[in-house]
């Protein structure tokens, strides 16, 4: 499993007209895991937020889907910047914020540079508005 989800990953990392990845699957089988170790093997850094753990970042994405907003504030976060194509940004949970999901659509209209990886259940995803789903994307 670990080859083949890995392979998948990197052949996402090198695409041309690559969009910002959502990892659904099944609660505690590794998502979380799979993402990270990603980051570690084929990244310069790894930008982890989990907004599960990080209530607060629940607002931020109420407040703006301006990618450049998100990232000024996830850059203050962690005091670090989060380079394009150098950074592997990880939003985990996002099942938490139908808001943070709908952001996706604009990272891959306006800052496709950025690579965006972000996880969620099964369960939490689908039981979200479906018109908070970014269309299309």
């Amino acid at each position: 499993m670990e080859r083949k989800l890995m392979t998948e990953l990197a052949l996402w990392k090198q695409s041309a007209d690559r969009m910002p990845l959502l990892l659904q699957g099944a609660r505690q089988v590794g998502k979380t895991w799979l993402l990270k170790e990603f980051g570690r093997r084929n990244y310069e850094d790894t930008a982890y937020f989990s907004l599960d753990e990080e209530p607060a970042l629940l607002e931020l994405f109420v407040s703006t889907k301006d990618p450049d907003r998100i990232l000024s504030e996830l850059t203050a976060r962690r005091g670090r910047p989060i380079l394009p194509e150098k950074t592997l940004l990880i939003l985990d949970e996002i099942q938490e914020s139908a808001e943070a999901l709908a952001s996706l659509k604009y990272f891959a209209e306006r800052r496709p540079e950025i690579h965006v990886a972000a996880s969620g259940s099964y369960l939490g995803v689908y039981s979200r508005k479906p018109a908070a789903f970014p269309v299309g994307k």
